[in-house]
């Protein structure tokens, strides 16, 4: 009993020696020019020196040791401190909004880009505002500019009208612009630029300036029958895509299941047309910015009955022979007038027309004629006459003609 507790006492006294004795080992082991590095921040030449001895072979874990790789991951650590460090340190820009803006034509917009510069950064504050050329082989177009403590306008009139620093001075850390009045010539990338010697960071902004829909029109193409494909169009006039189109039924009930939407042409096409589906119908376009809506009035038109077009049929065919009938009695009829009728008028005799002179010849003739009728007559009948009545014919008779 009295031995087990000396022994006891004995371990427990001698247990913190052995951990001194155990700590002083441990740091006996670390190499010095590891302390060395954690305590005396390598330049870059160092480090660069020390990859290049580093990567002149190819070295294994097992060659170097448990002094080397250690060493290594000292190596390695010190490095990513130092960049840390040095990123820390350096110009930023703080702006976290969305790299994508959207507005409304007209509107007018900021694009965000603040920034802080960091302690070692002590040369002169430079800020330029620019937009990316889409193609690649031209340069930027610059737009606005802060240096020297002062604001310089540069580009084209149309782009810088309206455009300005939103801060009053923008070497306080905010380098961002505003657009007043946008138009369609404002939309593209935009590239803020801020440099403090050695410091420099830069941000892109997409912005994309949209015109809201307008003038929104719809209509119907098609008969409206029941049975029939009819199909119902929208088109806004005004309003820069893209542009959405969306049908919806104002009252009774909802679109036909069977419909068919067009998103894109605001084109809606109802396959089998019935009387259910008649209503207002209302079509909304809209796009990032805005929207417009249209309504008409769908009808379902039923179709006649068979009976009432056959029977139509019948009576316009029955018309059209009676017509024809007609036309073809009243032609056989004047073709049979008209030749007696010219010969009618043929044998009529005017009484207003005077008759023709006869010629010399003729009364001579007609004189001789007449009087040998008149010998004839007498030698049937003599009547009582004077001697001188018969001399004064024979005297005519003599000339030829009667006096």
């Amino acid at each position: 009993m009295g031995t087990s507790s000396e022994n006891l006492y004995q371990s427990r006294s001698s247990f913190p020696l052995e951990n001194k004795r155990m700590k002083t080992r441990r740091k006996s082991d670390i190499p010095s020019h590891v302390v060395f590095f954690f305590f005396f921040k390598p330049s870059t030449d160092m480090a660069s020196g020390l990859n290049r001895q580093l990567t002149s072979r190819p070295y294994r874990w097992a060659d170097m040791g448990q002094s080397g790789a250690a060493a290594m991951i000292g190596l390695v650590f010190g490095l990513a401190l130092m960049l840390s460090e040095d990123v820390a340190s350096a110009m930023q820009i703080t702006s976290t909004g969305p790299p994508t803006v959207q507005k409304a034509l007209g509107e007018s917009v900021t694009l965000a880009c603040t920034y802080t510069p960091g302690p070692l950064d002590t040369g002169e504050l430079d800020i330029e505002w620019s937009v990316i050329n889409p193609d690649t082989t031209q340069r930027d177009q610059m737009l606005i500019s802060y240096s020297g403590g002062r604001k310089h306008v540069l580009g084209s009139h149309e782009l810088v009208e309206g455009l300005d620093f939103a801060a009053t001075d923008p070497s306080n850390g905010d380098a961002s612009i505003s657009i007043s009045s946008l138009t369609p010539a404002h939309t593209g990338v935009y590239l803020c630029k801020v440099k403090k010697m050695p410091g420099f960071d830069s941000r892109k902004i997409s912005l994309s300036v949209l015109e809201p829909p307008s003038k929104l029109k719809c209509w119907v193409e098609g008969d409206e029958g029941v049975g029939e494909s009819v199909s119902l169009h929208c088109k806004a006039s005004q309003g820069l895509a893209p542009l959405q189109y969306e049908w919806n039924r104002e009252f009774g009930g909802s679109i036909p299941s069977s419909a068919i939407q067009h998103p894109q042409t605001g084109k809606l096409v109802i396959s089998n047309h019935s009387a259910a589906f008649a209503g207002v119908y209302r079509c909304d376009a809209s796009n990032a910015v805005g929207k417009d809506k249209c309504k008409l009035n769908l009808r379902a038109v039923k179709p006649p009955s068979r009976a009432g077009v056959i029977a139509g049929i019948v009576v316009g065919c029955l018309l059209l022979i009676i017509v024809l009938i007609i036309l073809i009695w009243l032609f056989i009829y004047k073709y049979e007038r008209h030749p007696r009728f010219e010969k009618e008028m043929s044998n009529e005799i005017r009484e207003d027309v005077p008759a023709p002179e006869s010629r010399p010849s003729s009364r001579v003739s007609r004189t001789r004629s007449g009087l040998a009728y008149s010998q004839v007559g007498e030698n049937v009948k003599h009547p009582s006459s004077t001697s001188t009545g018969y001399s004064a014919a024979n005297g005519g008779n003599r000339y030829g003609y009667v006096v």
